[in-house]
């Protein structure tokens, strides 16, 4: 028994001096950094260094990854191409939404409609309802264990994340050799095909390796964020229903919402969709206060002043896309959702470059963000004139913003199709409404 008591004092002992150790390692090696970053001011600018710490070594203050979107083409022609797809993509998934007799978690079905229009939309697979389901499971399963410590031991997220990655890349290198690696005879080009035959033209061959990367990269691009700015969007739709009937009071007007169904002889255009103003100001509204994305690095080019301190040339510098939003003077009680604000009367938006940024800015602003506009006006036209929706719960979820903006839990929603009987309601209603005019 004294043997055993001996054996814990000396191994408590023991532990109590590598947590020590570890402990000043880590002042130290603190420190060291600090002065690292101290020796890098600008000997020829005379302004102090800014306040506060530099983090720890390599860790800093934040954990952050570096997002290199491969979109070639988004120009105004290529999402006149990209219209009818996008559109069929949220059709399909709506009628899913609304014949499901429980609630749908919102967030996580808009994962799901974000990764089928990359899939599909983007890269140009033609994979069935069962492959399209695998490979959504395999690459969440990818993203949740993305940021993973990196142990390999057997059960850990590191290794269920590798494990993921690897049969997600087979899978995306059977859809490529199955893909028509031609463009004649489409109907559109897709980003792959860009990036391949772009890469043609300047003399080279993407291998196998480098079009699953980037595969992987196009579908990250345009998952994680444009789920986000949707479930904001059906959020926003719910809290506030005269926003969602001005909406559908704009199609009526332009004479694409009859008896409550979108007219089908009425062709939806890209040239209709931009003249829509007041969706416009809704969507501009939901990514004022619901940026994705909450800021960006930068590198400094040179030495710079900013607040009376030096920002030495090579440092690295985060602006917060969230912060500019919420303390600009141009915008007027920023925390009210009012989309009237980027209205032509009013045009808060109008006063300055730098107080609006969703999407980030300058030259390396974001290169998808006229296409996950485009997605957003077509759900919002679509959630419009299609569906009926009420929040499940009680009350609306709290939101969080790490590592993009979205619900605690999800977003709750059951959803209704528009039947018959629900058409003829709407239709007696615009009867009404004309009436009342």
């Amino acid at each position: 028994m004294m043997f055993d008591t001996f054996d814990l004092v000396s191994a408590l002992a023991t532990l109590a001096a590598c947590l020590v150790s570890m402990a000043l390692l880590l002042a130290v090696s603190q420190q060291l950094w600090q002065l690292r970053w101290t020796a890098t001011r600008d000997k020829n600018c005379k302004l102090p260094m800014p306040k506060g710490s530099m983090g720890f070594p390599f860790i800093g203050e934040t954990c952050h990854w570096l997002l290199q979107v491969f979109a070639k083409v988004f120009s105004h022609e290529a999402l006149e191409s990209y219209l009818p797809k996008i559109q069929q993509v949220i059709q399909e998934s709506l009628r899913v939404w609304s014949s499901n007799p429980e609630p749908i978690n919102v967030y996580r079905e808009s994962q799901r409609l974000s990764f089928t229009m990359a899939v599909r939309v983007l890269l140009g697979f033609r994979v069935s309802e069962d492959e399209m389901k695998h490979l959504f499971s395999t690459f969440q399963d990818f993203v949740d264990n993305l940021f993973s410590l990196p142990i390999d031991l057997p059960f850990s997220g590191y290794r269920r994340g590798i494990r993921a990655r690897d049969t997600l890349q087979k899978s995306i290198e059977k859809a490529i050799r199955e893909k028509p690696l031609c463009t004649q005879g489409k109907d559109y080009s897709d980003a792959l095909d860009v990036l391949m035959e772009s890469a043609k033209e300047n003399g080279t061959e993407l291998t196998m390796q480098e079009l699953k990367e980037s595969t992987i990269e196009l579908i990250f691009a345009a998952f994680a964020t444009t789920a986000s700015a949707s479930t904001s969007l059906i959020m926003q739709l719910l809290r506030q229903p005269p926003v969602l009937e001005r909406l559908r009071d704009e199609l009526r007007a332009h004479g694409l919402l009859h008896n409550g169904c979108l007219c089908p002889e009425v062709e939806l255009r890209l040239d209709t969709i931009v003249s829509l103003k007041y969706l416009d100001c809704v969507i501009k509204e939901v990514l004022r206060l619901f940026t994705p994305v909450s800021g960006a690095y930068r590198t400094a080019m040179q030495t710079f002043e900013l607040d009376g301190v030096q920002i030495p040339k090579g440092w690295s510098v985060m602006y917060s896309i969230r912060d500019t939003h919420d303390t600009s003077s141009v915008f007027k009680d920023v925390e009210t959702f009012d989309p009237d604000r980027f209205s032509q009367e009013r045009g808060e938006d109008k006063e300055g470059r730098f107080h609006y940024l969703p999407f980030g800015g300058g030259i390396r602003s974001c290169l998808g963000k006229q296409l996950a506009t485009l997605f957003l006006r077509l759900l919002a036209i679509e959630l419009a004139s299609t569906s009926r929706f009420e929040l499940a719960t009680r009350n609306f979820p709290r939101v969080i913003t790490v590592p993009v903006v979205h619900p605690v839990d999800g977003l709750k929603v059951k959803f209704y199709g528009l039947d018959s009987n629900q058409n003829e309601i709407m239709a007696k209603s615009e009867e009404l409404l004309g009436a009342t005019v």
